[in-house]
């Protein structure tokens, strides 16, 4: 577990599953303009027990999945996950985040990201990590920036959202030991 003065982020299990489910329906429509397509059964419970599972297998290997949670209550309002983590010359991966939209604007996925990163850097033994957003999602790149990540450019029609090829502005922190 990896904790800060407001939050803890720890991996995913699967009694943290009804609880995923109902936040992401509560935040269906403020997470889906940022979401890439799911598949039909995404809001469903066996889905993200699948998705929690499917984490807990590959730990170590292609993705780890966090849980945000409060300090004050212990509610899940968020995930932070690392994942195409490649191993070799690279030792890199991509970093993806979304938070309860009732929890926006506290700093909990800044705090959230700061500390991902340093378990990246000092425990797996990360290189480089890398961000894809949306050039307008400027809350999102603000994050980022304020964790470190810096901006290398723009990755035309490089993801999938909602049916439509959308453009990313992609960002990366280097681990400063290396």
């Amino acid at each position: 577990m990896l904790s800060s003065k407001n939050i803890y982020v720890r991996q995913l299990i699967l009694s943290d599953a009804e609880n995923l489910l109902q936040l992401l329906v509560e935040n269906k429509p403020f997470f889906e303009p940022f979401s890439t397509d799911h598949p039909a059964n995404y809001y469903s419970l066996e889905k993200q027990k699948e998705i929690i599972t499917s984490g807990h297998k590959s730990k170590g290997n292609s993705s780890y999945e966090f849980g945000i949670f409060l300090n004050t209550n212990h509610r899940l309002i968020g995930t932070i996950s690392l994942f195409h983590i490649i191993r070799g010359p690279l030792q890199s991966a991509t970093m993806g985040y979304y938070l309860d939209q009732k929890n926006n604007g506290n700093g909990y996925t800044t705090e959230a990201a700061k500390m991902v990163v340093d378990y990246a850097f000092e425990t797996i033994g990360l290189h480089r990590i890398e961000a894809g957003v949306m050039p307008h999602n400027i809350g999102s790149i603000r994050v980022l920036e304020k964790v470190g990540f810096h901006k290398e450019g723009i990755a035309k029609q490089s993801v999938k959202i909602q049916g439509r090829w959308e453009d990313h502005q992609i960002l990366a922190i280097i681990n400063p030991h290396d």
